[in-house]
């Protein structure tokens, strides 16, 4: 796999870029810079063990356990991913195809199994919440880097680690409307070219989102995420809190190409 700009493989293996209201300007170094982070290596054929954990501004608590499943089709990336409790969500899947040109929308389908319905996502409703987390549909899916502008903000250190704020900036403002997003920056650790973090502003508000890799491991020489933390914020408030945490991530299995499919969707694990 070698697309690593979505946030779920930001919740996986690495991650993506921000919006800005703004026209910018789309500096070299930068764009070498993001270029980089898109190929690098993050593993094919990879199963994770995700446990999400919603947490209100009261400090209530919602447990989520997923099983998530990743292969490439050529230079395109399939998920699926099947929720296995709480009971009111067990069963739920969300499969999506992850096409590597900006001349396609990716596809994005949610099996709702108390209706007995798949849902396919439109690009109008890409910015609405993933399953009552602090992730829009829009950030499970790659962005194309020809889509954005980008620019260097700053350097400076998190936790230790050299990093660059990068902005990124939409061409379009479609691109605006379908994340959900417009402004924001994204930090890249310079020594391995992945994203520890970013900061980003809603499009329909003056709420912002920020998330921070608390936990990195190398698996099978692959820098892996092991756990997450994003937040949305009114000012200084903190509104909604989402914490992805992962175990037991393999890479190079044996993935069917109709495990990726709407009728495995619908069956279940």
């Amino acid at each position: 796999m070698k697309r690593s700009l979505s946030v779920l493989l930001i919740l996986m293996f690495g991650l993506t870029f921000l919006s800005s209201t703004s026209l910018g300007k789309d500096e070299p170094e930068a764009r070498a810079i993001m270029e980089k982070v898109d190929d690098r290596e993050d593993g094919d054929n990879a199963i994770s063990d995700m446990t999400m954990i919603l947490i209100d501004k009261n400090n209530n608590r919602r447990i989520r356990q997923i099983k998530s499943y990743t292969k490439d089709f050529g230079v395109d990336t399939h998920r699926i991913m099947f929720f296995q409790s709480p009971a009111d969500v067990r069963n739920t899947g969300f499969l999506t195809y992850d096409y590597d040109t900006s001349k396609k929308d990716d596809d994005q389908w949610l099996y709702l199994p108390a209706l007995k319905k798949t849902k396919r996502i439109a690009s109008s409703d890409k910015s609405g919440s993933f399953m009552g987390s602090d992730f829009n549909y829009s950030d499970m899916n790659s962005m194309d880097l020809e889509d954005f502008d980008y620019s260097i903000k700053k350097e400076t250190k998190v936790k230790g680690h050299k990093v660059w704020i990068i902005q990124a900036t939409p061409r379009s403002k479609d691109v605006m409307e379908e994340t959900g997003y417009k402004k924001g920056y994204v930090y890249v650790r310079q020594d391995i070219f992945f994203v520890i973090g970013f900061k980003k502003w809603t499009y329909d508000g003056n709420y912002t989102k920020t998330m921070l890799v608390k936990s990195l491991k190398k698996i099978d020489g692959i820098w892996t995420t092991q756990e997450m933390h994003v937040k949305k914020k009114l000012g200084r408030k903190v509104l909604h809190q989402t914490v992805m945490k992962f175990k037991n991530t393999r890479y190079n299995q044996k993935l069917k190409k109709n495990m990726f499919t709407i009728r495995r969707l619908e069956k279940g694990l």
